[in-house]
């Protein structure tokens, strides 16, 4: 399991930050009710990759307040194409969106847009896997990393990618100019402004989670797949739409 929490592996354990957070009331409220279950997704391939080491602070964040909460590692994820579906790291992607309550996206900036390594994660997790929608009704969290100054192209795509995925998107974000100054030498965000809007956003994403997941089954009760069900007695994939 460590391989899916590699967040909880510090380079200095001795003043984890997280752990001072005072969430003591919501904590408790979050013991009220089932864990959440948050997978994470980060878009570097780089040694030293921001996206990821911001990705592993939202995780920090949201194991603290109780969540269950597993990072995806892109290395390896094959560009998506038409064959190789059952690729263990394309299967693995897809278990953990279907296994997942909520999802945290954090994407680097570049020329723009969010990079090439998310968006092929993204590709991976279809509308649907036969009758299974794999990320319908979720909650989303979205942040990005920039080189330069502050920006929100990325985010403002990972909003529209989360719309088009069915998901909740919550309406705070997180967005870090000039990341290679916002970490110290133990890969962790410095004491900042942009650090507190980080929790705020962990924060949000849990008490939205929390509160919707619930009603997961009614809020995404539609009428259209009402009557495909009908018609057809399950719903369709997309394959068996288009013969």
């Amino acid at each position: 399991m460590i391989r899916l929490k590699p967040y909880r592996a510090l380079k200095d354990a001795t003043n984890d930050w997280v752990t001072k957070l005072n969430f003591s009331a919501l904590q408790e409220y979050g013991k009220k009710h089932h864990p959440i279950q948050v997978l994470v997704l980060y878009g570097s391939l780089r040694e030293r990759s921001f996206s990821r080491l911001l990705a592993f602070e939202f995780a920090r964040i949201l194991d603290h307040l109780g969540a269950d909460v597993r990072v995806f590692n892109p290395e390896g994820l094959p560009m998506k194409d038409g064959v190789s579906e059952n690729h263990p790291k394309v299967q693995e992607l897809r278990e953990l969106s279907q296994w997942s309550h909520a999802h945290v996206w954090v994407s680097p900036e570049q020329h723009g847009q969010v990079t090439a390594v998310f968006k092929n994660q993204i590709d991976w997790i279809p509308l649907s896997l036969g009758s299974v929608r794999p990320t319908q009704g979720r909650t989303l969290a979205v942040a990005q990393v920039c080189g330069g100054s502050q920006s929100f192209n990325a985010v403002n795509t990972l909003r529209i990618l989360g719309r088009w995925m069915r998901m909740f998107t919550i309406p705070n974000q997180s967005s870090v100019p000039k990341a290679w100054t916002e970490f110290d030498e133990n890969d962790r965000m410095k004491p900042s402004d942009l650090r507190q809007r980080v929790v705020d956003v962990a924060e949000e994403l849990f008490k939205m989670t929390i509160v919707l997941r619930p009603e997961m089954e009614f809020l995404t009760d539609r009428y259209s797949e009402r009557e495909e069900k009908e018609k057809n007695g399950r719903l369709l994939s997309q394959a068996e739409k288009l013969q």
